[in-house]
């Protein structure tokens, strides 16, 4: 199970909007996703319309008159998408574990006890750098960062990787890091200079896809659900779609898991498929343009460096080797995702708009 904290000190960076949209993209790939609402303002449980006797309080106090295990508590959100709730009484572990030895451990020892069949573990913690967002850290190995295209965003984030490098000096614990854009303003010339700005301070620490300005995340929060289930074809969907891809794309199956000596057996008796190659060069007029990948179901929708097209003149390109089949593909310049208008074959996508179709025939 991976297990992933998403936090930010400052309010309103879309930290638990991230946090339940994300879940939600993760269930809709097939993935078995349990969010624990680590914010005693409980806004990732509100925003699902989750209602609860017992909170991920009674999981963690010691004090309390109704202990519960993790698996007690969890409600079902959504198909493959489960929800440990949180509650305003959850302000009061911050004092309860002042004075214990090992209280920056306790979220882990309770999830490293949980017998959960999930894929992921989404941790939502609250807008500060206290015990709870330290447990959080130290329960986890991965950390989203959500941050706006913003100066006081970056500002804030130096002040959690001070944090995250406590915890790993303090505890010698290692937590890696990636920082998401979000309310993202294509609008705004501001905007891009900031994105420009956090990637040349962060790196490849910066994911590939942002999140844009979307009132329909607002929206679907205020009906009390997840932006899957209330727009299925708005840019927010398609952005925490995206997301998810991104995220899946770095799964990596245990060593421990496999029969490595059967496995190689296998493969020296296989006899080996002709792989047929063909040299495709994508192609897009976009002078104006900052930015320009291309991603389609031939590199599963990644947007990295072997995607990243070069530009000339206003024209981008890419020359990609590609084996025989039939593909599904997009251009996305400075991050919007479009159709390539030079090529007439064009098939609906499940958010209601139109993939590029390239097929390649073997010989």
């Amino acid at each position: 199970m991976r297990i992933i904290s998403i936090t930010n000190q400052k309010g309103g960076c879309g930290k638990t909007t991230t946090a339940v949209n994300l879940a939600a993209a993760l269930s809709n790939n097939n993935r078995r996703v349990l969010l624990i609402d680590l914010d005693p303002q409980a806004h990732a449980s509100l925003g699902l319309n989750i209602k609860a006797d017992l909170s991920i309080y009674n999981v963690l106090s010691k004090i309390t008159n109704h202990k519960a295990r993790l698996d007690d508590i969890i409600q079902n959100a959504d198909e493959n998408f489960d929800i440990a709730p949180s509650g305003i009484v959850l302000s009061t572990l911050e004092q309860e574990l002042a004075g214990e030895i090992g209280r920056e451990s306790r979220l882990w020892e309770t999830i490293n006890n949980f017998k959960g069949n999930y894929d992921y573990a989404l941790i939502d913690c609250p807008p500060n750098l206290g015990i709870l967002t330290i447990n959080a850290i130290r329960a986890t190995n991965e950390i989203i960062v959500p941050v706006e295209a913003s100066r006081f965003s970056l500002e804030g984030l130096s002040q959690l990787v001070d944090i995250i490098n406590l915890v790993k000096e303090r505890l010698n614990h290692s937590v890696d890091y990636r920082v998401l854009v979000t309310n993202f303003d294509s609008r705004l010339r501001h905007s891009f200079k900031m994105l420009d700005k956090i990637k040349s301070t962060f790196g490849d620490r910066v994911f590939s896809n942002i999140i844009h300005v979307n009132v329909k995340l607002k929206e679907a929060q205020y009906q009390g659900t997840h932006i899957f289930d209330y727009d299925k074809y708005c840019r927010g969907t398609k952005d925490y779609f995206s997301l998810s891809r991104e995220i899946i794309t770095q799964e990596k199956t245990p060593l421990g898991s496999l029969d490595l000596k059967g496995k190689m057996e296998e493969i020296l008796t296989q006899e080996l498929p002709k792989i047929n190659l063909a040299e495709v060069v994508f192609s897009v007029f976009a002078p104006e343009a900052k930015e320009v990948y291309v991603a389609g179901d031939f590199n599963g929708w990644k947007l990295d460096d072997d995607s990243r097209m070069a530009n000339h003149n206003g024209t981008w390109s890419r020359k990609i080797n590609i084996n025989s089949g039939r593909y599904h593909y997009r251009f996305i310049i400075d991050g919007r995702w479009i159709e390539d208008f030079n090529n007439p074959k064009r098939e609906m996508n499940p958010f209601g708009q139109l993939n590029s179709l390239l097929e390649i025939n073997s010989w």
